[in-house]
């Protein structure tokens, strides 16, 4: 399968993540990307292709592609991961829990009891909410790490801070790879055009 044709210097917030987007709307409007620390297996990102903070700040044709591109890639999550349900979520500013400035819907398939180690499925907002949820700081963390990494040439552990640690670029990748696969399979068997 050719990649994508990414616009160019495609980024989350100040962040590049040309190897974590595994669809781009045929728009060109919006992309969804994997989850450095995903709060369940598949929880995703869809986001608009221009960056700005807040709903309310995006067109109507970006509002309609974004809510579009979260209909198709929950469509491709569901089969994927034999989702019963979804979390789908915007934290819509930095008091709604917003940790960078982009607007981005996290689309969670979710599972019967797939939480309760937890304490139950609304934990999640919790999670979403806090340190588990912390997007941006997990975006900074990978970068200081990399940064780490290259000077040591050594593995670095960034400390039992929490159970969910940051995904490597290649897992990224690979995952990316994968649902960018999953995603043209429903677009040729299931005649989806977005």
């Amino acid at each position: 399968m050719p990649p994508l044709q990414l616009p160019p210097n495609l980024k989350f917030g100040p962040f590049p993540v040309p190897h974590q987007v595994f669809h781009l709307s045929r728009s060109s409007l919006s992309y969804g990307l994997v989850n450095l620390k995903p709060l369940l297996p598949g929880h995703v990102l869809v986001c608009p292709v221009r960056c700005v903070p807040r709903l309310s700040q995006l067109s109507p044709a970006e509002t309609a592609d974004l809510f579009q591109t979260v209909q198709r890639v929950s469509r491709t999550l569901e089969r994927v991961y034999s989702a019963s349900a979804f979390n789908i979520a915007v934290q819509d500013g930095v008091e709604a829990g917003q940790s960078v400035p982009h607007v981005h819907v996290h689309v969670i398939p979710r599972r019967k009891g797939d939480y309760d180690h937890k304490g139950g499925g609304d934990q999640i907002y919790n999670d979403m909410d806090g340190e588990e949820g912390d997007v941006g700081k997990a975006f900074l963390e990978m970068q200081r790490r990399r940064s780490e990494l290259a000077q040591e040439r050594k593995d670095f552990s960034n400390g039992p801070d929490s159970d969910r640690k940051p995904r490597t670029a290649d897992e990224m990748r690979k995952e990316a790879e994968w649902l960018r696969e999953e995603m043209e399979h429903d677009r040729v068997n299931g005649g989806e055009d977005s």
